[in-house]
């Protein structure tokens, strides 16, 4: 009996220590038993989503369903001048083509809507008046071109340009008579000398004393709408954001926005900035680059998992990098105490190869198959419309046939419409004169081809054709079995390179290889 209890609390151990470990990292990244997770992504609609955006979002949406939490779409649209139609919707759009859908949204709703900064401006006010009541901010009436002076000053002796806080020591009889001639002015929010330590999930302890190198900020624009300091920390609070992951080009304002908190009096949540997404070479991402946009990949037929695959694979925040990782699988392996600060370098170059890995993994699956079939058939349908002599080769079985084939060999379904692949939806002009430049017995060879098709009880697969094919050449004098393959290639396909010519025979099928031999012996 002592044995058995003995061996019992051997095997109780290790399950107990990983309740403990488990525990501790839902303490390291501040999840309080029993919480709510609620994260978010909030770009502004001033450009259609790309890369770095898509990165964000990512991170987002893995870290809420690892811990069961709620992903939240916000739009930042307070700066109405820097609008882009149609950005808006772009966002969402690739945001579910991209397969990770907010929870939350402009266009599915919620509990904590609105979900467009601009339609949330009350919420603002009450702030800004609280903030005004405690003497928190104050209100600023210097002009635009004040302000534009003292930026020119501070650049022309090599200073950080930063406001003077002029209106800060106004006294309440100055601000009663600057009210009544600009009954709109800016509110600024009056920065503390100290600013208070946070402890960051990716960059640890940091405090920046934001008062000794910048000037009060505004946070409510004279025409009523925030800045990005003011509406963030209001929507963090009102939508309950338990986490705010972004990129680190917001951790130098994180302790503004601290600043901010407290003077409301509201809990803070917990950050995390997450390193830039850099190309390869180290240079910036840039909104320039139009194949950075979701768009842009998506038209020309790359996998929205190849995207997630890739954007993961060169970043950190999993115990190990490999190609071919699913969504469920990302979000399974995740660990944000995994994310370094180190900048992840993206090489597109290599965006191919990861396409083609999960491309693969699609046709593997006869449901997703299907799917890629349509796809194929729309994608025929327009490259060649009209010059489709035969449209039986739209036949899904046939179309399923030639991805089965050709699977492995491709990046991307698109590939299967380039001219190199022309001759599996048309038939090829090729002529007896051009066949005889790189053989003398054409007819002999078409023959024995023709034959071949002819044998009962004969399974043509790639196999067997394979075999029989080397005795095409056999008895041939001065013709090697190479020209002989060549010959076919270019019978059947028009072209000098390409797929074994077993492959191809058995892709276009022996009522099609029929035809296009019978053609040549005729020209």
């Amino acid at each position: 009996m002592a044995t058995l209890l003995k061996r019992l609390l051997r095997l109780r151990t290790p399950l107990a220590a990983l309740g403990r470990s488990v525990g501790r990292r839902e303490a390291r990244l501040g999840i309080d038993p029993g919480a709510a997770v609620r994260v978010r992504f909030a770009p502004s609609p001033t450009g259609f989503l790309h890369l770095g955006g898509l990165r964000t979002a990512l991170y987002n949406y893995i870290f809420a369903k690892k811990h069961q939490g709620s992903f939240i779409l916000r739009l930042e649209d307070t700066d109405q001048s820097r609008l882009v139609p149609g950005a808006a919707e772009n966002i969402e759009d690739m945001l579910e083509w991209a397969g990770i859908p907010p929870d939350e949204s402009p266009r599915r709703g919620g509990p904590a809507g609105p979900y467009q900064q601009s339609q949330r401006l009350a919420l603002y006010a009450q702030a800004t008046e609280a903030l005004l009541k405690t003497g928190a901010a104050y209100p600023c009436f210097c002009s635009p071109q004040r302000l534009e002076l003292l930026k020119k000053e501070a650049l022309r002796n090599h200073q950080t340009p930063r406001y003077d806080n002029r209106c800060r020591n106004l006294s309440q009889e100055q601000v009663a008579q600057k009210l009544a001639k600009d009954p709109k002015p800016a509110i600024r929010f009056r920065l503390e000398e100290e600013a208070p330590a946070f402890q960051d999930l990716v960059y640890g302890w940091s405090r920046h004393e934001v008062a000794s190198v910048e000037g009060d900020p505004v946070i409510l624009k004279s025409d009523g709408f925030p800045t990005y300091h003011l509406a963030c920390v209001v929507d963090d609070h009102h939508m309950g954001i338990s986490h705010v992951l972004r990129g680190s080009e917001w951790l130098v304002s994180t302790s503004k926005h601290l600043l901010l908190y407290q003077a409301l009096g509201w809990q803070p949540p917990h950050f995390a900035h997450l390193p830039l997404l850099l190309n390869r070479d180290g240079s910036k991402l840039s909104k320039r680059q139009g194949d950075i946009f979701l768009e842009h990949f998506a038209a020309a037929g790359f996998l929205p998992e190849a995207l997630l695959d890739i954007i993961t694979n060169c970043g950190s925040g999993f115990a190990e990098n490999q190609m071919g990782r699913t969504l469920p699988e990302l979000i399974a392996q995740f660990d944000l105490t995994r994310i370094t600060c180190h900048s992840s370098l993206l090489d597109l170059e290599k965006l191919p190869e990861f396409n083609r890995l999960h491309l693969r993994r699609l046709v593997s699956s006869e449901s997703q198959r299907h799917h890629l079939v349509g796809q194929l058939q729309a994608l025929v349908e327009e490259a060649f419309g009209s010059r489709l002599q035969d449209r039986d080769v739209l036949d899904p079985a046939y179309v399923e046939r030639i991805i089965l084939l050709r699977q492995g060999h491709i990046c991307r379904l698109q590939d299967l419409v380039s001219p190199a692949y022309s001759y599996l939806w048309t038939r090829p002009a090729v002529g007896r004169a051009q066949l005889g430049t790189i053989s003398e017995k054409v007819d002999v060879i078409a023959e024995r081809l023709l034959r071949l098709l002819e044998k009962s009880g004969v399974s043509l697969t790639q196999d067997v054709l394979n075999g029989e094919l080397k005795k095409l050449s056999e008895g041939l004098e001065g013709t090697k079995h190479s020209n002989v393959m060549k010959l076919l290639r270019v019978a059947l396909s028009g072209q000098l390179q390409g797929p074994p010519v077993a492959e191809m025979m058995v892709s276009l099928g022996p009522t099609e290889v029929r035809e296009r031999i019978q053609k040549v012996l005729s020209s």
